[in-house]
This record gives structure tokens, sequence and C-alpha cells, in this order.
């Protein structure tokens, strides 16, 4: 009996990492996974406009339970006073999954 429940939870545990440890989305906004930390950015979007004004918007989570923010194109935008966009970029952060943390970046005028 303790043979076996040790197995579900060795099974369980490598189900919860290992997918973790490297996994690459596919789409347009891939995103890489490190199992104790994670810290890069990425590149996005690329508009019309020239980038003379860069500002940011973020949202954060603590323990993967409470997440709050707004990184949205249109806060990022508000918070620079930007009105025509040039590109947006992405910055991404985790430590532990205790703390995580995305950013997008908007450059414009």
């Amino acid at each position: 009996m303790s043979k076996t429940f040790g197995m579900m939870i060795l099974a369980a545990v490598a189900v919860t990492i290992i997918p973790g440890c490297g996994a690459i989305a596919v789409g347009g906004n891939g995103f890489l996974t490190g199992f104790l930390y994670s810290g890069y950015k990425m590149g996005g979007a690329v508009g019309p406009g020239t980038g003379t004004k860069s500002a940011e918007a973020c949202a954060s989570s603590i323990l993967g339970i409470f997440a709050s923010g707004d990184a949205s194109i249109t806060a990022a935008k508000a918070a620079g006073g930007i009105t025509q966009v040039a590109h947006v970029d992405h910055s991404v952060t985790n430590i532990l999954g205790i703390y995580a943390s995305t950013c997008t970046i908007v450059v414009g005028q």
C-alpha cells in the first residue's frame, strides 16, 4: 500500500514540475518557463508609429493565488501618454512560482 502511495506522489510531482522545466508555447506570444527562475523579454506587435516615448504596464501574482494589475497595451499607452504605437514588447519574471510578473512595454509617440 505505501509503495503504491509513494508512486502516486512521485507521479503527481512529476506531472506538476516536469512540463514547466522548459515549456515553449506555440503561436504569436511564446513563453519559456524555468523551474527556479524565469526572467526575459520578448518582442511583440509592430505598429506604424516612431519610438520617441516608452511606458509599461504590469500585472503580478503571489503564490499563483493572488493576481492583480493591468498589463494591457491601453494601460501602458495611458501611462506614457502615447497615442501612436511603434512597437510592443513584453517582460516576464517568475521566481519559484512564489512571485511572478508580466509587463507590457509600449514604444511610440
